[in-house]
């Protein structure tokens, strides 16, 4: 059974260096990393939250780059997202790959981020499924470097590498385009989806399209590099995906409800990330209030956020009164929120002395794991 990376137990970074002392500048690359982090937050496309999607802008040092993916790495169990956008650097008597940082020179790999070290430090991730986005040029060497250096010294389960130009190529930042050419077509095809195309896009049906645009254009084609084919697993919901023909009213009525679970729950993340968590608390209420799903499906996505800030704001009792109604929900569901949903209410049921209906409830979610594993392996392939 398709599904998408769990958002919880998800991680991106997302680097990119626009502006610089020595090298041309790149004042697309802002637009770049606002424009990328808000799809991945988008719940109708993927939902990955706020604080689990760190933005670095010109780093200026290499410690700056890689830290912030090394401690995300170490954080993330299902997925680890890396992408940088900015200038690709060669030295003079080599091959390799660099990325720059705002200090950079050209022709001079020791004044950027070699990329075997962004490559060693995701190597190190525990994350089940690895993504290396690289929108820069010469980044089709990444592919090569994973190949030579990977493949050969020890092999990552679940690698991806996705970039802009051949080895030899130069990416475009076109004038007078807000993106750069790479990223504003990915951007195209995450917001907008791929008519025609299935509910969940998938990595390799993601490099299909970008080729396909970018050589109609007569842009840098992009290259990839995968493992364990990796690219056939779904990363975001298609937006352009159509749904079977249904009397206007109901379709009009579920699509108001999933636009006001989406925008309560990314405005209530936004208040939570600007340090308004109290403003946030009545924004999920109501969304919870008024955007209850169709009989059948859920919002559990809006209950763990909400149980979570009320838990972080001392308010535990009703933390767990939002997550048993949670629970009951989840006698019909067995996805990966599902899960979620058991393992947060253990935690607080725990943290409040009831260690045996904490018990039950890792029970029921260790159950919820067996039948999501049974039916997955009965899915065809």
């Amino acid at each position: 059974m398709e599904r998408l990376p769990d958002p919880m137990g998800s991680r991106a970074v997302l680097i990119g260096t626009a502006a610089y002392r020595q090298l041309e500048q790149l004042p697309a690359v802002t637009a770049n990393l606002r424009d990328l982090a808000q799809a991945l937050g988008d719940p109708m496309l993927w939902g990955l939250p706020d604080r689990h999607c760190v933005v670095v802008t010109d780093p200026q040092d290499s410690s700056a780059l890689l830290d912030p993916v090394q401690s995300a790495g170490e954080d993330a169990e299902d997925t680890l997202l890396v992408y940088y956008a900015g200038h690709g650097l060669r030295d003079a008597d080599s091959s390799d790959l660099y990325l720059a940082l705002t200090g950079s020179r050209a022709n001079t790999g020791y004044t950027a981020v070699g990329y075997q070290h962004l490559r060693a430090v995701v190597r190190q991730s525990r994350a089940r499924r690895k993504i290396i986005v690289l929108d820069c040029c010469f980044s089709g060497r990444a592919a090569k470097a994973l190949t030579g250096g990977i493949i050969d010294e020890a092999a990552v389960d679940g690698a991806y590498v996705l970039a802009a130009s051949p080895r030899d190529r130069v990416a475009l930042a076109p004038d007078g385009e807000m993106h750069t050419a790479f990223t504003g077509e990915l951007l195209d095809i995450l917001r907008a989806g791929i008519a025609d195309g299935p509910e969940l896009i998938d990595l390799e049906t993601i490099y299909q399209e970008l080729d396909a645009r970018l050589r109609a254009k007569n842009r840098p084609r992009p290259q990839r590099h995968q493992e364990n084919n990796t690219g056939r697993l779904p990363l975001v919901r298609n937006r352009a995906a159509t749904a079977e023909p249904l009397p206007a009213g109901p379709v009009l009525r579920e699509e108001v409800r999933a636009a006001m679970l989406g925008a309560g729950l990314s405005l209530a993340r936004m208040l939570r990330s600007a340090g308004r968590s109290r403003d946030a608390l009545p924004v999920l209420r109501l969304v919870l209030q008024e955007g209850t799903p169709e009989p059948g499906a859920h919002n559990f996505a809006v209950q763990l956020e909400l149980a979570e800030l009320l838990a972080d704001t001392g308010q535990s009792r009703e933390a767990v009164e939002v997550l048993e109604q949670a629970f009951l929900q989840t006698r019909k569901s067995f996805g990966p929120e599902a899960v979620l949903v058991c393992r947060r209410l253990a935690d607080l049921l725990q943290e409040a002395g009831n260690h045996i209906q904490a018990c039950e409830v890792l029970k029921h979610a260790l159950d919820l794991m067996e039948v999501g594993s049974a039916v997955a392996a009965e899915s065809p392939e």
